[in-house]
């Protein structure tokens, strides 16, 4: 099986792969402070209550935007599976060519979805990530990665209200009953909640004019539920965008390595 994880800002998403079956998945909080040990508990746990052997786990494959903790996760993996993961990263064979002007810079979760939103939806598309940011990845009909926009996301948003606005309170953000509000909380989670969508409706309208037609919108991240659906745009929401790339290119890269007789399990 194969251990698949998404490691951003807020969240951590740890996925178990049976072949090309995601067998289950889970949402965490992502916790800088914790130590190898607390993360190799914690997912050991998870996977036996969602009754997967740990020891059936034989690989890793994992996407990190939080490099403080890639060694930790790298001890995590060895010392509770006995397996070395493939982080995503420089010399990974995703099978997608880069389209920016320093690769590196990419975030790995966003090359995850780019590689996963053509196999699934073909090209050209359009990927919105609805995380702590909100990213928007290009790709082309050809399965290029052409580049993207990165803006705040809702939960940020919030928050700044929150610090710099001396009389307004943190508040819940979730779709409003009506545009208008008539409390200072429902005024904020309108603005909030119609911002956004104002904001990638907006970003969406030029992104697919420079593309051209055709173009496919593809929807992910833990907020995506409840913003895509009010889009002008149809999105697909896909979940599970972000694992399914990673599985697809550790399979992609385990080929290379192999044909190349060089180590698969390489950081």
């Amino acid at each position: 099986m194969l251990l698949v994880i998404d490691v951003g800002n807020t969240n951590t998403v740890v996925g178990v792969y049976a072949g090309r079956d995601l067998r289950a998945t889970w949402r965490l909080s992502t916790n800088r402070a914790y130590t190898a040990d607390e993360y190799g508990i914690l997912v050991r746990n998870l996977l036996v209550l969602g009754a997967i052997d740990p020891a059936s786990v034989e690989h890793a494959m994992i996407a990190s935007v939080v490099p403080p903790l890639n060694g930790v996760l790298e001890e995590m993996t060895g010392k509770y599976f006995r397996v070395k993961p493939v982080f995503l990263g420089p010399g990974t064979r995703t099978g997608m060519p880069i389209h920016y002007d320093n690769p590196l810079e990419v975030g790995a979760d966003r090359i995850a979805n780019s590689v996963a939103a053509f196999e699934r939806y073909g090209g050209p598309c359009v990927i919105v990530d609805f995380g702590t940011a909100i990213t928007f990845d290009a790709v082309s009909a050809n399965g290029e990665y052409l580049g993207g926009v990165i803006a705040p996301g809702l939960a940020v948003s919030a928050e700044a209200l929150f610090q710099r606005a001396a009389r307004l309170p943190r508040v819940e953000v979730r779709e409003p009953q009506r545009v208008i509000g008539t409390n200072t909380i429902a005024s904020m989670q309108s603005g909030l909640y119609y911002g956004v969508l104002g904001l990638v409706d907006g970003i969406l309208d030029r992104v697919c004019a420079e593309m051209g037609k055709g173009v496919k919108i593809i929807a992910t991240g833990g907020q995506a539920a409840m913003l895509a659906p009010a889009s002008k745009y149809k999105m697909a929401v896909d979940s599970s965008l972000t694992l399914e790339g990673l599985r697809i290119i550790h399979e992609r890269h385990l080929a290379a390595a192999r044909r190349h007789g060089e180590p698969s399990e390489v950081r």
